[in-house]
Formats: C-alpha cells, structure tokens, sequence
C-alpha cells in the first residue's frame, strides 16, 4: 500500500511539472491578434466615357458611371442627369464630370434660336416692377415723330405711333432676380434692366426700337397663346442686301435676315420718300414740283412742253 502510494504522489508530480513547461511555453508565444477585414466605402461617380471638347452638348452614351472611393463635391451619380449640358473646358477620359465644369447661369436658359438681351426698364414700364423671371410679356413701342420735321432734316417716320413689337417674350431676369437667385428687388423703382430671351431673328427690332422710342412691357398669362402673326407683314428689305447669289436657305436664317440689319422708317413702316414728299407738299414755303412734262412735235419743230404750276412754256430740244 505504501508503495502505491509512493507511485501515485510521484506520478502527480510529473505530471505537474509538465503542466509546468506546457504553460512556460505558452507564456513564451506572441498573442495572435483576431484579424479583422474593413471594407472601404465606394459611392457611384459618372466619369467619362470619352473625351468631351468644350462648348458641344454632353449625350449620355459618351458617360459612364464608376464606383469610386471618393465622392467630389459637385459629381453626378446619374448620367441622364446630365444630358444636353454643355462643358466651358475640355473634360478627358475617365474624369469625373462636375456641375463646376459645365455651363450654368442664363446661358442655360436661353433656347435654340434665341438670344439673351438686356433693356432698360423703369417702374412705369414693367409693370410696376412686378415682373418676375419666368414671366412672359408682350413688348410695346411707342415712337415719336419729331415736330420739326421735314424733307431736309433727314426725319425717318412720318407720323408718331405705338404698337405691339413682339409677343409672348419670356423673362430670364428682372434686376437682381433670376430663376436660381429669386431675389426681390427694390419696389421702390431701383431696376434698371430686363433680360428677355428673343429670337435672334427680332434683335434688331428691339434695340432699334429702344434707342428711337420707349419699350412698354405688358404681363400676359402663359397659358395664353395668342402671338403676333408674323406672316400678315411683308419683310422688310433691310440695310445691307443679301446677294441673289447666297445658297440655297442661306437668306432665310434668322442670323442671316438679323446681320441684314432693318432701318427706322421700315420698322415704322414709313417710307422716307414718301413721307418727305407728303411734308412738302403740305408745306407753304415748299417749291411747287413739276407736275407734267411732255414732248410734242408741231410740224418739222420738236419740243418739250413743261408745266410749271400754273405755267406752261415749250422749249426746243
């Protein structure tokens, strides 16, 4: 028994001691570490496709969307968002495109066809400086025939007038107001300027018109559409002429007929000759105009008979 006993306490303690260098050894290993996995965030960016050159409208099949790690400040995550906006610098391939690239502002608001202008405006005539951008109007005119006027002062109209100049004009702005910046303005009468959008083909008529008379803005509703008939008027010959040689179409561009230019007395719709001889003819101190002049022949003796007024007298040829 009291060996059994002996074996036993020696057994325990070998086991002891090995349990010993099993945790010495354990204390000597490095502490793994769990390992962890982060994924990185992406965000969808539309870049690129191809080059895009500046000043031509962006098409969807020349964009792409990516999954990028970062997001910049202005990008698009969807392309149709994008189509038909035009770039002001040359974007290169697989580039973000950013809304600080691309054409924004007014321009944005003018159509195909149209131009943006500005016109001197007061609150007397827009509507008591009630226009708002977005608004349609209807562009008056009024002109004034000058009361000294006659065959030699070089007077264009011969009458004064006023009438409607161009119909259903959209508004882009109205002094410090526009459609991304709808500020109001001062409604004590401190706006100066309107922006109209007009057909480039209509130009001339309203600077013209502003700088020899006073525009009228009249608001209209813009579910109204009633416009002027432009067909009813004979087009006007203009200033400069277009050569019968042009191409083909070349002659009724718009930019084309707007460069020939158009004078007062065709946008009143006077003639000067007309008119100067109306003035002269009404006029006391005017010279009377030689009213007939014919040839006759009397025997072998030929003339020309001239009749002046009241007077008639023959003289040979």
């Amino acid at each position: 028994m009291p060996n059994l006993t002996r074996i036993a306490a020696g057994a325990l303690i070998v086991l002891a001691v090995l349990l010993g260098v099993f945790a010495w050894s354990l204390s000597r290993k490095p502490a793994v570490q769990p390992q962890t996995t982060v994924a990185q965030a992406t965000f969808p960016v539309v870049v690129a496709a191809r080059a895009l050159p500046a000043g031509k409208p962006i098409t969807v099949d020349a964009l792409r969307v990516e999954s990028l790690p970062i997001n910049p400040n202005g990008a698009f995550a969807d392309p149709s968002q994008l189509a038909g906006r035009v770039p002001v610098s040359d974007i290169g391939v697989q580039s973000p495109v950013l809304e600080g690239q691309l054409s924004s502002g007014l321009a944005e608001g003018v159509e195909q066809g149209e131009r943006a202008i500005a016109v001197r405006v007061d609150e007397s005539n827009a509507v008591g400086n009630r226009l708002r951008p977005g608004n349609f109007v209807d562009v008056f005119f009024t002109l004034k025939r000058d009361s000294n006027g006659g065959i030699n002062n070089g007077a264009e109209i011969d009458r004064s007038q006023a009438r409607l100049l161009l119909s259903k004009v959209r508004v882009l702005a109205f002094g410090t107001a526009t459609p991304s910046a709808d500020t109001a303005n001062d409604a004590t009468g401190m706006v100066r300027t309107a922006v109209l959008a007009v057909p480039v083909a209509d130009i001339d008529k309203l600077t013209l018109a502003e700088g020899a008379g006073r525009l009228v803005f009249a608001l209209r509703n813009p579910k109204d559409a009633e416009v002027m008939e432009a067909s009813a008027f004979a087009m006007p010959a203009g200033v400069l002429k277009i050569a019968a040689s042009a191409p083909a179409g070349v002659a009724s561009q718009d930019s084309t007929r707007a460069a020939a230019g158009l004078a007062l007395n065709e946008l009143s719709g006077s003639t000067g000759e007309t008119a100067n001889v109306t003035r002269a003819v009404a006029s006391p101190h005017a010279a009377a105009p030689v009213a007939r002049v014919a040839a006759r022949a009397s025997g072998s003796t030929e003339g020309i008979e001239v009749i002046r007024g009241g007077r008639t007298e023959t003289v040979a040829r």
